[in-house]
């Protein structure tokens, strides 16, 4: 669990799953109490899902709910880790004094940082609502701070004289700013608590790293202090509510490992599209865990690695690869033999020679197996053909032996990815119109696009977020590489590109 990893999933049955004190930082930005329909951001299942959930019933809910994964993320910090929870005016009293301090407790409180952007706002009935409440608090009184990690650049011309009633000047000197009060710390000073000096996502270009077109981006430069501030190199970050995925492309390319959770499809896609266009040849690898696997990777992967990857999931323990193994692959706890076939339709030469197999491997167990009724051995497989059912059939009416036939669809859920097919036309002075259809067993869930496609470096998403399939740009003259990614409601993706040659029309080239 302590790899990197994006998790499609409930946080809470994930966080579960992770071991007692073994995560450095969590920072969440769970959804806000508002109690509004823009809260539904991606739109897909899992977010409407959630959404629901929450609001089956008022402030109590909202805040049972929260504090049961609170409750877990104390419990997998370390004891030298800390928790930075983003909340909003809606609810961060509650937050503080009845999930908090109750869990963390009040000793353990650090900051209650003030995150104030600005942007428009139409209220004339108040003051508009133009910041963020992050509150920090560590597990134990012994935790990481790196204070001079997120030092910022002193303003000279109203830093440090006001002692002396804003009089002089501060002025830069070699480096070092000096004012009447002495040198300086050449590093910066320390931020308070109170965080003007970050944009909100908004404020950057449509489809940066920074404006995803997810509307509660957090920026990078805000993660990136958090991160900074209360990790070292390789410590482990968690984000259970990953978004858009802010937190952990940070946490990537500050060298640190972590884990993001999502309940919605979108979340967990967009963030891997924008882990993999920060991906070089030296980036540490990840792992993507949707709840549905696509066919043609299972098919492909390398055998030993699928029978240990199955046998795990049906609840086995792997053989280790010996001569007298009988070519079993696994056993139960109970040691009852495991074959596993990676492919589809079984035929009954395997039953005849997986029978003759578990007699020899085990006589005694097999016997005993047989008089109480049980089962004497599994294979598992894509899928059997009628003589395998058929022979399976037979043993078990007329001879007493039980032999199960496991499906690979029975142990997981799998699907093929989306058949996706792109066409390009020409519109007029250098403009083309793009459009992406899909074939899929499941519905479309959006479309990304790389304009600037090179097989070798892998998809480069340029916009991450298309629910329609459809786009229009202009080029420059020269050949170009456009690719789409169709990514369906499971969270597989399949890809399709096309090149075109925009003409120079003023050299008639």
């Amino acid at each position: 669990m302590l790899s990197n990893k994006l998790i499609l999933g409930d946080n809470l049955q994930i966080l579960r799953d992770i071991e007692n004190n073994s995560i450095d930082l969590v920072y969440l930005d769970p959804p806000f109490f508002s109690n509004r329909n823009y809260e539904v951001i991606w739109g897909d299942e899992g977010e409407v899902r959630s959404f629901q959930d929450r609001w089956a019933g008022g402030i109590e809910h909202y805040l049972a709910w929260l504090k049961e994964r609170v409750i877990e993320m104390h419990r997998v910090l370390k004891p030298t880790g800390s928790i930075f929870l983003h909340c909003d005016w809606h609810a961060n009293a509650h937050i503080r004094c009845e999930i908090l301090d109750k869990i963390f407790l009040p000793q353990n409180f650090k900051n209650e940082i003030i995150w104030c952007y600005t942007s428009a706002s139409n209220s004339k009935l108040k003051l508009p609502n133009k910041h963020d409440t992050i509150f920090w608090y560590s597990k134990t009184d012994k935790y990481v701070v790196n204070i001079d990690a997120i030092r910022v650049p002193y303003d000279i011309k109203t830093e440090f004289n006001y002692k002396k009633g804003l009089k002089g000047s501060g002025t830069l000197y070699k480096g070092k700013i000096k004012s009447d009060e002495g040198i300086l710390n050449e590093q910066g000073k320390i931020p308070e608590d109170w965080w003007t000096d970050i944009a909100i996502g908004a404020r950057f270009p449509k489809n940066s790293d920074n404006n995803i077109g997810y509307p509660t981006q957090k920026p990078i430069k805000l993660l990136e202090r958090i991160i900074k501030l209360a990790t070292i190199e390789n410590d482990i970050v968690l984000d259970p509510f990953v978004g858009g995925g802010t937190t952990v492309v940070v946490a990537n390319k500050l060298n640190r490992k972590w884990i993001g959770i999502d309940q919605s499809v979108a979340a967990i896609k967009v963030s891997d599209l924008r882990l993999k266009n920060q991906q070089s040849l030296y980036s540490n690898p990840y792992e993507l865990q949707l709840r549905t696997y696509d066919y043609e990777d299972l098919r492909n992967k390398n055998a030993f690695e699928f029978e240990s990857f199955i046998i795990e999931k049906f609840g086995g323990i792997t053989n280790l690869k010996l001569r007298n193994d009988f070519g079993l692959d696994g056993k139960m706890p109970d040691k009852t033999p495991i074959q596993v076939k990676r492919s589809d339709n079984i035929g009954r030469n395997v039953i005849d020679n997986f029978k003759s197999a578990i007699e020899r491997y085990d006589k005694n167990l097999f016997e005993k197996n047989k008089l109480k009724g049980k089962s004497v051995g599994y294979i598992i497989a894509f899928s059997f053909g009628k003589g395998a059912i058929e022979e399976v059939a037979r043993l078990r009416n007329k001879e007493k032996i039980i032999i199960e036939l496991i499906k690979v669809s029975d142990i997981i859920p799998y699907n093929k990815k989306p058949d996706v097919s792109l066409t390009a036309n020409e519109l007029e002075n250098n403009k083309y119109s793009f459009l992406a259809t899909s074939k899929t067993d499941s519905e479309i869930e959006f479309y990304s696009w790389d304009f600037n496609h090179k097989p070798k470096d892998g998809f480069k998403a340029d916009i991450y977020l298309d629910k329609i399939g459809k786009q229009v740009r202009n080029f420059q003259p020269g050949e170009h590489n456009i690719a789409v990614e169709a990514i369906d409601k499971t969270g597989l993706d399949g890809m399709d590109s096309v090149k075109i040659k925009v003409k120079d029309k003023k050299n008639n080239a």
